[in-house]
């Protein structure tokens, strides 16, 4: 189910739940910080349990414990590094739970990405649940990735039905044991693109899409065009029309801002501004970071942006 074979799910599931009783934390940082910081020479070789899981260094056999040992061979999740070994997922902590998610760098086309944006996002989403979780009956996340969304949404509201929505398949498969991990039942880890493969009403989509420009057109990473913004656009459009009276759309993403650009008038603004415009919907716009993932800018295509802002897009259906 969902790419990853009953064993090898049943050995992540007990690897994470192992770490988690033994007290591992581990936050993830941009990839270019995960780079520096093991880029110094004492970082070279792991030396304990948040270097082989969390930094994914390079580790000699004597540095993992026993206890270990089986669950990653059944998991399939080590590979050679000479002369020792490296592990090819890793676990970070939010919210005092544990995600799996994929290994750095995350360079494949199908990895599961995680990190400061997973935090930013589901803190956004706390804040709305503050509130509002006592009215969600459905709730979606779009894109699921390693499920942070779709899980905060199901521990708030335990009656709740909630649906994880990914097309990528290690995405689900990640998504259903992180949701087994924190001892949430009712998560919908499903293959959907966007909301396309499943019916009804929502009172609650939350969404944090890719939002760069990858010349890959990596499936974690590319947010299409218009400065990776075409993503973003596409899931306003395609959830409004699916959201409950008194629903709530949440949109966390990353907006590439030129010198005529402000918080008053981003560019994905000024795109939805026909859609959001009319009425019956409460828009608000809120900037939670101004300056993201600065190295981007360096890639092409992000000549004439200044920078990269972390906003939050919040649309309630009003009638």
């Amino acid at each position: 189910m969902f790419g990853l074979t009953a064993p090898r799910r049943s050995a992540l599931l007990r690897l994470a739940a192992t770490l988690q009783q033994q007290g591992y934390r581990f936050t993830t940082v941009t990839p270019a910080t995960h780079q520096r910081v093991n880029d110094r020479a004492a970082n070279r070789w792991a030396q304990g349990l948040r270097d082989i899981f969390g930094w994914n260094r390079p580790f000699l056999a004597a540095r993992l414990p026993l206890t270990y040992w089986e669950l990653v061979r059944r998991a399939e999740v080590i590979e050679p590094a000479s002369p020792g070994w490296r592990c090819r997922i890793r676990l970070s902590s939010l919210d005092e739970q544990l995600y799996l998610h994929s290994g750095f760098p995350t360079t494949a086309d199908d990895a599961v990405f995680f990190g400061p944006d997973s935090y930013r996002f589901v803190g956004a989403i706390h804040q709305w649940l503050h509130r509002y979780a006592s009215g969600v009956q459905r709730a979606a996340d779009l894109g699921c990735g390693a499920g942070p969304g779709a899980i905060t949404i199901a521990r708030a509201c335990p009656t709740a039905e909630v649906m994880a929505l990914d097309i990528n398949p290690q995405a689900l498969a990640l998504t259903d044991i992180n949701a087994r991990l924190a001892g949430v039942e009712r998560v919908d880890a499903r293959h959907s693109d966007l909301l396309r493969e499943v019916a009804g009403r929502f009172d609650l989509i939350v969404a944090n899409p890719p939002f760069m420009m990858d010349r890959r057109r990596r499936q974690y990473r590319h947010g299409g065009d218009g400065l990776g913004m075409d993503l973003s656009r596409r899931i306003v459009v395609e959830s409004l029309p699916r959201l409950r009276r008194g629903g709530t759309l949440l949109l966390y993403t990353g907006v590439a801002m030129t010198a005529a650009d402000s918080l008053e008038c981003n560019p994905l603004r000024t795109a939805l501004h026909p859609l959001l415009s009319g009425s019956g919907l409460h828009c608000s716009w809120r900037e939670l970071d101004p300056d993201i993932f600065g190295e981007e800018l360096e890639q092409p295509g992000y000549g004439e942006v200044e920078r990269i802002a972390a906003l939050l897009l919040r649309v309630t259906r009003l009638c």
